[in-house]
């Protein structure tokens, strides 16, 4: 996966994560809110993971590879200059 689909996935998980967020403001129900409270934590979890991703694969150059390195070994120090910000939606 490259970068910027790991950063465009990273963007969707987020605007999941504002519309449970939405959803936490308007419940009255304790049993609802804790539900969301572990639907936000899992996808907290998942955007740090996507972000993670995407800085890996920025730092490879656009690697594909599992690997924390390219398995050419040809491994570049860019850095993707696109930011995620709760304002970037």
């Amino acid at each position: 996966m490259t970068a910027e689909e790991s950063l465009n996935n990273a963007e969707n998980l987020l605007a999941r994560l504002e519309a449970a967020r939405v959803r936490l403001d308007e419940t009255q129900d304790p049993d609802q809110a804790i539900e969301i409270l572990q639907e936000l934590a899992e996808l907290a979890k998942e955007v740090e993971g996507e972000l993670q991703r995407a800085k890996r694969a920025a730092e490879n150059g656009g690697c594909r590879a599992p690997e924390p390195r390219c398995s050419s070994g040809l491994a570049s120090s860019g850095r993707s200059s696109r930011r995620i910000s709760p304002s970037s939606r």
